[in-house]
């Protein structure tokens, strides 16, 4: 079969590789009908050693289930999944508290923890499959197949950024990053009651969406002139949430510069640093609460799937390229260069 590989920092190519086959009996070997590229996966392609390599790629798909392990029992041959960007049993002490990105299972974990498997390719073997895999109640050709496979992070990770951070009705709101979980979080604050919605981004098309998912407003400007414009957007006060969806160090001190006293910042951006400020000249002082971290998107996925069902919302259209496995490499690059928000992978 044909998958992923990257080799290095912009090395991204698709090779010929063993076919995915079950091994445990909590197994599930999954056709992959659609996948797609994520925001994060441009750090490896930005920074991998190559001595580190290669390493699959993907953690975002939806498939058909093709053969089961002699243990699952929730889904079987032939019906649609989609998979969660991190692998769980679902019912240990933790996951119930709906923390499945934390899961006590010993084969739990981030799919760039599985040894070769990954999301960008044919097909792929999934662990703990009675646990991680939601059955889909459409077609693999649906129109909606884009909006549904945001469930499987993007979404997920937008949504825990506002649930995380509070967000309920009447809440004033920023959002640092104009990316698709940026995006998705400005959907996401909309739809717990936000009422005011502060975008911080530099890309008008990515903007714009961002209006249309619900911001009622957009800072283009960074550093102490963005922060000044959301203080005057917000009386001077700042916002009671606000959700970081980059991970860069400029992103942290932002969301310091624009939070309420009193207000949360959420971070769902991988964050590519190691110290952040917490003491009493940031959060201390100001009674600033932290929260955020990996999504536990498999906590999410039942509650925002039936608005996507009914087409009250389309998060599918952060998409704005589609490729197949070929055009992977390139999509990497566009993603990069932004010139493609986020890339849909189909067969």
């Amino acid at each position: 079969m044909r998958a992923t590989l990257m080799y290095g920092a912009g090395d991204v190519r698709i090779e010929n590789v063993p076919d995915s086959r079950i091994k445990n009996p909590t197994d599930a070997l999954v056709r992959i009908t659609a996948s797609c590229i994520c925001g994060s996966d441009l750090h490896p392609y930005h920074s991998m050693d190559a001595a580190a390599a290669p390493a699959r790629m993907g953690h975002e798909f939806i498939g058909v289930v093709e053969e089961v392990g002699s243990d699952v029992v929730t889904v079987k041959k032939g019906d649609l999944v989609v998979s969660p960007f991190a692998i769980s049993d679902n019912v240990c002490e933790i996951c119930k508290e709906n923390l499945q990105t934390s899961c006590l299972h010993h084969e739990a974990g981030f799919w760039d923890g599985i040894p070769d498997e990954g999301g960008q390719a044919e097909a792929v073997r999934v662990p703990l499959a009675d646990g991680t895999l939601v059955k889909l109640p459409v077609a693999a050709d649906s129109t909606l197949m884009p909006s549904l496979l945001t469930l499987s992070d993007v979404f997920g990770t937008g949504y825990h950024a506002a649930v995380a951070g509070g967000v309920k009705a009447g809440s004033s709101v920023t959002v640092i990053g104009d990316g698709a979980v940026g995006l998705l979080a400005v959907l996401s604050a909309k739809r717990l009651g936000a009422e005011q919605i502060i975008l911080m981004g530099r890309h008008q098309v990515r903007t714009d969406l961002g209006r249309e998912f619900g911001a009622t407003g957009v800072v283009s400007a960074r550093g102490e002139e963005g922060i000044a414009q959301v203080r005057d957007l917000t009386g001077g006060h700042g916002t009671h949430v606000v959700l970081e969806a980059v991970g860069y160090m400029a992103a942290y001190e932002q969301a310091l510069g624009v939070v309420r006293r009193g207000g949360v910042i959420s971070r769902v951006g991988v964050p590519q640093y190691e110290d952040a400020p917490i003491g009493f000249g940031s959060l201390f002082r100001h009674n600033i609460r932290l929260a955020g971290g990996p999504a536990p998107v498999r906590a999410y996925i039942d509650e925002l799937m039936p608005d996507i069902l009914d087409g009250k919302i389309d998060p599918g259209k952060v998409f704005d390229a589609t490729t197949d496995l070929d055009g992977v490499p390139a999509g990497y690059r566009d993603m990069d260069q932004r010139t493609a928000l986020k890339v849909l992978i189909t067969p």
